[in-house]
């Protein structure tokens, strides 16, 4: 019984919304074997995790899972259940699991939710050995597997102050990203953004941390404007040490200049010999030392946010009570079983430890760690109160003069910290430190949180909701005007627009040119898609992007004002999705394509996958759906905000139905694009032939070049599709028409150009047009419209990427066939798996089922030459249609041909006759016919 995989899903993905783990198990000899099969297996297990016996299970009631082990179920499905219950009796409240069989015999799928990720990835692990022991007959050590989980959430976890920030952020709605396993979080997307390290944040001036890391700068900083500090002076040997405590008289505090949590700080010495060891302890921690004089009185942290004490606390020195019986040691050890001890920051408390500080703390009070206090002795460990070391708090949040809190907050302000640690020492906080002789000590940068999260007495403050409060005051005035105002993501601090694009074609386009039209509206667009990820219309990385990683940079880049996010089945599949929700959610179309991937074998799977981009639109979103696709339309059940249609025809009674109940819509007419809102004003009507309803506008043909006058059908398809995602946003209509005149036409650039995509050149008196198709609706589309423009031959370069089934590739070559005049396949380097030429064969038979003439077909594997070839065939008015693997290649030889990039309205001129294609339909009436033997590969 062993994992062979461990995915862990941060987003929502093909399993939940919430993060889960998702293990691949294999069970060995145990394949096939049922709880029941195995004797005291039951027995074993609910006597080391009885809390098994309320897991609801498919029964959704308490005592589910109970019936089915006694039933007998799969030890996969037992697996998934234990790691549920460690993580639960670790501290988390996590739920759903789902457990099923694989393609492979005795493989498990085992998913199950996961509280932090470290958490969960440890109990998968520590799930298999509990099974393990129980199926062999052993009991399991549940107690130290319950630890360990803790100790793996703990090591890869956030600390308290970083993950109070996260949390309160989350609450809000906030999109919370951490960077690395650090303590770096990006709260927020794009320009809304915010950023934290602990509680340093992008608001947080360098300078002021560098002078509240000088301790000596901040006392001369602190004293020139009037505050009380302690007199002091910086050394830099141990006679200097000597001389300054006769300068400023005993007690004195030797700690180093700069240095955080009470490292190397030495308090009450009063003689040279003292201050002498404490230097050199100092030294350790940093070079620059500083010697204070004490001030009596006891110490206090204030809290400051931007202006305002938002807590405080007495901070108490690590200490132990005495019982007469035990040693310090032993009572150091003792006080560390307390289980909100735990190792630095990583629970309420930190771990007591005897080290060198503390030994020589010790000694001052005469004792050793093997001394036996007597009973009720408090025995300090630490001199200095830090919760670093060891120390507790007593919340006084509400007992702190007024004198004193505009103090610290004018402490902070001189500093420049917008977030300070201001600490005082004083007899009694809830008197004006100047009638008791109280001094500012210290104002610190990133001050830790936990001594007012989890006060060891008194009250817990709240303390990241007014840090939360000041990071985004003011978000919503950011670029806060006009449309950009008024859109859902702005009922959110810190979001963006947001438009994830999925499908199966069409996507890219789509992308692009709503991209375009954002830009075109004032926007600084970031997109991440198949032809790389760009922000601002600058190509920022290559390659396809259209997965969650790059989706996340989109997202993290500060300069971006909006996002879109071609989101493609293979990410979702392995990642999940880089955001939690989305602005719109767009869906091109539903067709057979990578099925037999990734364990999807029909198009319901893929839809699935595909809806998931769907149920991610946030409740004030919207949800564009392809009205012609009933794959597509019927998404409209997973939408929680409005969904809007776009349609090929303006009698398509799914659109007919919506806008007669108020919903929106866009369609295709003879005269235009038609957007009409059955709801109510707020569009120009403009009478068109079509019978738009009243509350409707026409975006004429004319208007989008892409389209060829309405000639393209996928373009017209694609063209409303942005239409709907931008009138969902709330983009105003003029920015839209304006995008549209620019975008595909020759030379564009940035968003505006739509390479590889029916991108048509002209070769002398030859039309070369380069696409992206990779599968049977792709291919029926652009070769139909190549067939019906193309004024001469046709001459078609196919071919398609090798992890596509069998059926699909024949299915491609019988497509082309019936419409191409002449045909070379050829192969995409990258065979994904399949012998070099296996691919092109299938396609030849699947060219010859249908008749053509064996003549008419050549294979030539390497694509350049392909094309090379079909050029050198074509003649006067003949068109080269090549579906690509690699566009730079090709551009690169038509450009060496002399080719120039023309734009699509120009092939209205050159529209085939009639005739044309009547000969292309009529071959495709023809019947099939045994197929001849393959010519030879070149």
């Amino acid at each position: 019984m062993r994992i062979t995989r461990v995915r862990v899903y941060e987003g929502p993905n093909i399993f939940s919304h919430f993060p889960v783990v998702a293990m691949l198990v294999d069970l060995g000899k145990y394949d096939g074997r049922k709880t029941t099969d195995l004797p005291g297996f039951q027995e074993l297990l609910l006597a080391g995790m009885p809390g098994l016996k309320a897991h609801h299970c498919a029964s959704s009631r308490p005592g589910g899972f109970m019936r089915r082990l006694e039933d007998g179920t799969f030890l996969g499905h037992v697996i998934e259940h234990v790691a549920l219950e460690l993580q639960a009796m670790a501290g988390w409240h996590v739920v759903y699991g789902k457990t099923r069989q694989s393609e492979k015999p005795g493989i498990y799928n085992v998913v199950f939710e996961t509280g932090p990720s470290g958490a969960g990835t440890e109990a998968g692990r520590r799930a298999v050995e509990v099974v393990r022991a129980c199926a062999c007959g052993r009991s399991p050590d549940v107690s130290a597997h319950v630890e360990a989980v803790r100790l793996a959430a703990e090591e890869t976890g956030l600390g308290p102050s970083t993950a109070a920030i996260a949390a309160e952020a989350a609450t809000r709605g906030i999109p919370v990203r951490r960077v690395g396993q650090g303590s770096l979080l990006i709260l927020g997307h794009g320009f809304r953004q915010r950023r934290v390290w602990a509680t340093v944040t992008s608001r947080t001036p360098c300078t002021a941390v560098d002078i509240a890391g000088d301790k000596g700068l901040t006392k001369e900083l602190l004293a020139r404007a009037g505050l009380p500090v302690p007199p002091g002076v910086t050394v830099g040997s141990r006679r200097e040490a000597a001389r300054a405590l006769a300068e400023l008289g005993s007690p004195v505090v030797v700690k180093p200049a700069s240095g955080n949590q009470g490292r190397g700080v030495s308090l009450s010495l009063s003689g040279p010999s003292q201050v002498k060891e404490a230097y050199c302890l100092a030294r350790k921690a940093n070079g620059k030392v500083l010697v204070e004089k004490q001030v009596a009185g006891r110490h206090y942290r204030l809290l400051v946010v931007e202006g305002a004490v938002v807590a405080a606390a007495e901070r108490l020195p690590a200490r132990v009570v005495g019982d007469g019986m035990k040693s310090i040691r032993e009572l150091t050890e003792e006080a560390n079983r307390d289980p909100l001890r735990g190792e630095g920051h990583r629970r309420p408390l930190t771990r007591l430890s005897i080290d060198d500080v503390c030994l020589a703390t010790l000694a001052r009070q005469g004792l050793t760690p093997d001394s036996v206090p007597a009973e009720g002795r408090q025995v300090n460990l630490r001199e200095n109160s830090n919760l670093s070391t060891g120390g507790t708090a007593r919340d006084v949040t509400s007992q702190v003069h007024a004198e004193n809190a505009a103090l610290a907050v004018r402490a902070a302000r001189l500093v420049g910290l917008d977030i300070a640690g201001v600490d005082i020492v004083t007899p009694d906080i809830s008197r004006p430190l100047s009638l008791d002789g109280g001094v500012v000590l210290e104002v610190n940068a990133a001050p830790g949180l936990r001594m007012h999260l989890h006060p060891s007495e008194g009250q817990p403050r709240p303390v990241a909701v007014p840090i939360v409060d000041a990071l985004f005051r003011g978000c919503a005035r950011e670029l806060g005007r006009g449309w950009f105002s008024r859109g859902s993501w702005s009922r959110t601090p810190g979001r963006i627009p947001t438009v994830a694009v999925t499908g199966t074609n069409g996507k890219t386009t789509v992308s692009r040119l709503v991209a375009h039209i954002l830009t075109t509206a004032g926007l600084n667009v970031g997109l991440a898609s198949t032809d790389g990820t760009w922000v601002g219309g600058d190509k920022v990385s290559d390659g396809d992007c259209a997965g969650p990683q790059s989706a996340a940079s989109i997202l993290t880049d500060p300069s971006v004002h909006a996002a879109v996010l071609e989101t493609a089945r293979g990410g979702i599949i392995r990642e999940g999705l880089a955001f939690d929700q989305c602005d719109v959610g767009l869906v091109t179309n539903i067709s057979a394509d990578h099925e037999g991937q990734d364990g999807m074998t029909t198009l319901e799977d893929l839809v699935y996958v595909k809806a998931l981009v769907v149920e991610t639109v946030s409740r004030y979103g919207h949800a564009v759906l392809n009205a012609d696709d009933p794959f597509v339309h019927r998404m409209a059940d997973r939408a929680r905000g409005e969904v809007v249609y776009f349609s090929r025809s303006p009698g398509n009674l799914v659109v007919r139905k919506h806008l007669v109940g108020g919903g929106r819509a866009v369609y295709v007419t003879p005269e235009g694009l038609v957007l009409e809102d059955g709801g109510g004003p707020g569009l120009t009507h403009t009478p068109s032939a079509s019978g738009p309803g009243l509350h409707a506008t026409v975006i004429p043909w004319d208007c989008l070049p892409m389209t060829v006058g309405g000639l393209l059908p996928f373009q017209c398809e694609n063209a409303a599709a942005a239409v709907a995602a931008t009138w969902s946003l709330g983009v105003p209509l003029e920015a839209i028409h304006r995008a549209f005149r620019t975008f595909g036409l020759a030379g564009a650039r940035g968003y505006a150009a739509s390479p590889g995509r029916f991108q048509v050149w002209r070769v002398g008196s030859r039309t070369v047009v380069l696409d992206y198709g990779h599968n049977r609706a792709a291919f029926a589309e652009v070769l139909g419209v190549a067939g019906r423009l193309c004024s001469g031959r046709l001459i078609a370069v196919v071919g398609a990427p090798g992890d596509r089934l069998d059926d699909h590739l024949l299915e491609m070559g019988r497509v082309a066939a019936r419409i191409a005049d002449h045909i070379y396949i050829k192969e995409d380097t990258d065979t994904r798996g399949r012998a070099r030429g296996e691919v092109a064969s299938l396609f030849l038979r699947g060219v010859l089922d249908t008749g053509f003439p064996e003549a008419a077909v050549d294979i030539v594997l390497d694509e350049r030459v392909a094309v090379e070839r079909a050029l050198e065939r074509a003649r006067a008015g003949d068109w080269v249609l090549a579906f690509y693997e690699k566009l730079g290649p090709l551009t690169e030889l038509l450009h060496a041909a002399r080719g120039r990039l023309v734009s699509p309205a120009r092939l209205v001129r050159d529209a085939a006759p009639a005739g044309a294609s009547a000969r292309r339909r009529q071959r495709s009436r023809r019947g099939p016919r045994k197929s001849a033997a393959a010519p030879g590969l070149s």
